[in-house]
């Protein structure tokens, strides 16, 4: 009997050490992991003429510049009647830089600097907007193209996406150069008239343009990641992320064929039901979660801003990793950015109730995370199904993730410590951008890329992105215009 109690003693010791050794170990890596945030003071808020800019802003949205791929001139003369306002609202900007219309309805600005030598920037933003559903009108608490404001907002169909990025810019702008600013290095101002529909005839044909002139960008600057607040679990401020990477995209096309008969006699194998069975083993067969690069950056950055409990976590991957994939499976969102996305999206098949069709074709829409690519995609694809019968096809419009930014270079440290400055109360780290914009395009010319729009928004704002009641608080507007002036001060200046 001693000696049994001598051996659960034992066992009870070597538990309570082998806890204490374990906690030690948590705590460790939990308090080693400090702060990331620069230490910057909060830059005074600049005066801005907040009537006069919303109520630009609002005119600006009642042109209907809704790109159409297919129709490429549709909003031909609501874009000229833009380009007519711009050029009527910032006269100052415009007799200090130099305008260029490409792909006939982009614009393309040049402010010359005074160094030759030293490399240019660019900042992006589009022209174009999404349509409004059909049907959907009526729900809208001011007519989507009426530029209404009201309730300390600017409403209407790109007020966020993107006109208000758009002509925050140009407002900074107008203001430096109303002040006598004369950047140092060269700045352009890369406005595409189609990046909802692929930026194929605005953005792609600006940079074609510059790349035969030779230029080379310092850092490129789009629409991208915001300033979420009380999105992201276990923070308490509000986060800014700065898109340094994006995902790629892939539309795969699958067409089944069968032999079209009379639906009274069918065969074990059908169009439809082959086709089905290929898009059901898809949605049960997704490629995997992986917390590396980009996310897993983030979440180190974003870990010792964090309450207790999701530090501790996110501090001790070795431990907690499997424990965190699951929870972070549960948030569409949050998943997105940790696999290359499966989307059913398109289906067409049979024209009569009685009769078998011959073909069934589907498409199934890929976001590919930064080191996946449309081939390996394809190859999935192919496995998964296993049905030689289904050919596979993609569309014109696929592209591979462009390169991955880096977050010790200058350039992001500069729009770091500026988002700081600008907004004092908010902690920055790197992030994905799961969505298309037209920065891809500038990989090419540009050492570094990165996709950042200065807007505020909580989860319920996040529902008006391309979709009803898209506004912009005129504060926000405001602190927009202090951010992109005072980006412009400190890199070109």
């Amino acid at each position: 009997m001693r000696r049994l109690l001598r051996i659960l003693r034992n066992v009870v010791v070597s538990l309570l050490l082998g806890i204490a050794v374990l906690a030690g170990v948590l705590a460790y890596n939990t308090l080693s992991h400090g702060s990331r945030q620069l230490q910057v003071a909060p830059l005074p808020p600049q005066p801005i003429d907040q009537a006069g800019a919303a109520q630009r802003l609002a005119e600006a949205i009642r042109f209907k510049t809704i790109s159409n791929f297919l129709n490429p001139d549709q909003a031909a003369e609501p874009l000229k009647a833009l380009h007519a306002h711009l050029a009527a609202s910032f006269p100052a900007f415009h007799a200090a830089s130099s305008r260029e219309i490409v792909g006939q309805y982009s614009l393309l600005y040049s402010w010359q600097g005074s160094d030759p030598a030293a490399k240019p920037i660019a900042l992006l933003a589009h022209q174009d907007v999404v349509p409004i559903a059909p049907k959907t009108e009526a729900d809208w608490s001011h007519p989507p193209f009426d530029g209404v404001i009201a309730d300390g907002f600017v409403w209407g169909r790109g007020s966020w996406d993107d006109k208000g990025n758009l002509y925050a810019i140009m407002e900074a702008a107008e203001a430096l150069a109303k002040a006598g600013f004369r950047p140092k290095r060269t700045i352009y101002f890369a406005f595409g008239h189609d990046e909802e529909v692929s930026g194929l005839r605005g953005a792609k044909a600006i940079v074609e343009l510059l790349a035969s002139r030779g230029v080379k960008l310092e850092f490129v600057l789009d629409e991208g990641l915001l300033i979420t607040d009380g999105i992201m679990t276990g923070l308490s401020q509000p986060a800014a992320l700065i898109g340094v990477a994006e995902k790629g995209y892939a539309t795969l096309m699958l067409t089944a064929r069968a032999t079209p008969g009379h639906s009274a006699m069918p065969p074990r194998e059908t169009a439809i039901g082959m086709l089905a069975a290929a898009l059901t083993h898809l949605e049960d067969n997704r490629l995997p979660m992986q917390l590396r690069g980009t996310a897993a950056e983030m979440f180190a950055t974003l870990a010792p801003e964090m309450t207790l409990p999701n530090r501790v976590v996110l501090s001790n991957l070795w431990l907690f990793k499997p424990l965190l994939m699951r929870e972070l499976a549960k948030s569409a969102a949050i998943e997105a950015n940790l696999r290359t996305t499966t989307a059913l999206t398109v289906f067409n098949a049979g024209e009569k109730d009685n009769v078998l069709p011959g073909i069934a074709e589907a498409a199934v829409n890929f976001r590919l995370l930064p080191g996946d690519t449309i081939a390996g995609v394809t190859d999935h694809v192919r496995t998964t199904i296993g049905n030689d019968k289904i050919a596979i096809s993609g569309f014109p419009g696929n592209f591979d993730p462009p390169p991955v930014s880096a977050t010790d270079s200058a350039a992001f440290k500069a729009l770091n410590r500026t988002i700081r400055e600008v907004f004092p109360d908010v902690v920055v780290a790197p992030g994905l951008m799961v969505a298309a914009t037209d920065s891809r395009h500038f990989s090419a010319i540009a050492d570094s890329v990165f996709r950042f729009s200065p807007v505020r928004a909580t989860g319920e704002d996040l529902k008006r992105f391309h979709g009803t009641n898209e506004r912009l608080s005129i504060t926000n507007y405001a602190d927009m215009i202090r951010f992109y002036q005072r980006l412009l001060q400190t890199t070109a200046g």
